[in-house]
């Protein structure tokens, strides 16, 4: 077995500033969400992917497979939205075994009502924080990493669902 790699000082400063960082961003935003309209992250997240695919709709699995996160755990807060009435169910017309994603006008109101608040989250706890030129420096290391992580987290996960 081979040595591991282990991280240098400024590679472990990146690590553990990027982990405290997301975390730090992920609760400022998220207690702006639950205040302004009691949602979650993820269920924030899955009003608007469903809001953008408008009026096409999107099934399930496409939805999980996009926010990286499980169809089991995608189902649970999708039924929790269906309940607040902000989300509905409806079976996909190709493929009876599937369930498609659709926003009420109830959600639209929220997300409308929601986004401006949403958006100065964000810039408060992160764009406005750096330079136009540092946005852009992490938007492109961003791009770069997601590009790179993406296809080898799905194939993975559909690895662990195959066996």
């Amino acid at each position: 077995m081979s040595e591991p790699r282990w991280l240098n000082e400024t590679q472990m400063r990146a690590w553990t500033g990027f982990l405290e960082t997301s975390g730090l961003i992920q609760r400022h935003v998220e207690r702006q969400l639950r205040q302004d309209a009691g949602l979650t992250m993820v269920q924030y997240e899955i009003l608007h992917w469903a809001y953008e695919c408008a009026p096409e709709r999107r099934c399930i699995t496409e939805l999980a497979d996009l926010m990286i996160t499980s169809r089991s755990g995608l189902s649970y807060q999708v039924a929790q939205l269906e309940k607040a009435g902000l989300l509905r169910r409806e079976p996909d017309p190709d493929d009876e075994r599937r369930a498609m994603v659709v926003i009420t006008e109830d959600g639209r109101r929220l997300l409308d009502r929601t986004a401006p608040g949403h958006v100065e989250a964000v810039r408060d706890g992160l764009i406005d924080l750096l330079t136009d030129e540092q946005v852009a420096q992490l938007a492109d290391i961003m791009d770069e990493v997601r590009t790179r992580l993406r296809p080898r987290v799905l194939h993975a996960a559909s690895r662990r669902k195959a066996r």
